[in-house]
């Protein structure tokens, strides 16, 4: 396949996507949230590791053949670039959504509202101090909430390049941010292999 007719393709992927209806679903889904701002550091960097942490192995053979065909595109000039950045991280949230058992209706855009909890429980953690979540966490939660919490903090300094880690750094920081939204199991280990029920990051 030729340079322009990749080009062409994806640029062919990129007006399907952009002229979908757009519909904000959950953090996960929009350009802010952490799931693809790592998929873009892993296409800046090639340390595929920061976005495979948010897939499950079921979908690792696929999120890798997805990485390799747009870090090959990239270089193609910035107009592939750009469709391709956007081709991986449409992909990678749409594995993840899949291995919560959660509906992908596509990936928002920067700015996009999410709920109160969802920025608090984020603050939270970028401050190391619980306090924005005080007004929006009942009294009886708060002994779980701040187990969670000090779970999510114990694994955020960890290797980028250790993908065992990296998965356990997210499945404590889904299980945060649900349970500051009211969700009441635990996630355990079925973060990114897949549930069903309550919110979805």
């Amino acid at each position: 396949m030729t340079p322009v007719l990749v080009t062409l393709v994806f640029a062919a992927t990129l007006a399907l996507v952009l002229l979908r209806p757009l519909r904000a679903s959950a953090h996960c889904d929009t350009m802010d949230g952490p799931t693809a701002r790592d998929g873009m550091q892993a296409l800046e960097t090639g340390n595929l590791a920061l976005a495979l942490r948010w897939v499950g192995p079921e979908g690792e053979t696929e999120l890798r053949e997805v990485f390799a065909s747009a870090r090959a595109a990239r270089g193609l000039g910035e107009a592939a670039r750009q469709v391709a950045d956007r081709w991986f991280v449409e992909n990678l949230v749409r594995v993840h959504r899949a291995g919560e058992g959660a509906p992908y209706t596509g990936l928002q855009p920067s700015g996009t509202p999410v709920d109160e909890w969802v920025t608090a429980a984020d603050a939270a953690l970028a401050s190391g101090d619980l306090s924005p979540l005080e007004e929006l966490v009942p009294a009886e939660r708060w002994d779980e909430l701040e187990r969670r919490f000090a779970a999510v903090r114990e694994r955020q300094d960890h290797d980028p390049t250790d993908l065992d880690a990296g998965r356990a750094y997210v499945e404590a920081y889904v299980g945060f941010v649900h349970y500051a939204g009211g969700e009441e199991h635990d996630h355990g280990g079925d973060h990114a292999h897949g549930h069903a029920g309550g919110h979805h990051h």
